[in-house]
């Protein structure tokens, strides 16, 4: 059987100097990568959606899905049905 290999990109600075759960990333055969997030390019466009209470920023993840359901996720945020989502493996 073919050994495949995921790629998981992150964006922001990690709030911990190591990457929780770290063990079964590597039973897995998961590539972690990440860099940090250009979030002043879009403090214009977004602050006043903030402020008028469109986007409640205090809700940092609000879906959850699994490695599978990637690519779900990701376009849920595209359509901004989603604000962050939190991936469970």
């Amino acid at each position: 059987m073919p050994l495949s290999v995921v790629a998981i990109g992150r964006v922001g600075v990690p709030h911990d100097v190591t990457i929780p759960a770290a063990q079964p990333t590597f039973y897995k055969n998961l590539t972690i990568s990440g860099g940090p997030a250009p979030a002043r390019a879009y403090i214009e466009e977004l602050l006043p959606d903030v402020l008028e209470g469109k986007i409640q920023p205090g809700r940092v993840f609000d879906r959850v899905v699994s490695l599978d359901e990637v690519p779900d996720g990701y376009q849920a945020m595209h359509e901004r049905e989603a604000i962050k989502v939190l991936i469970r493996f």
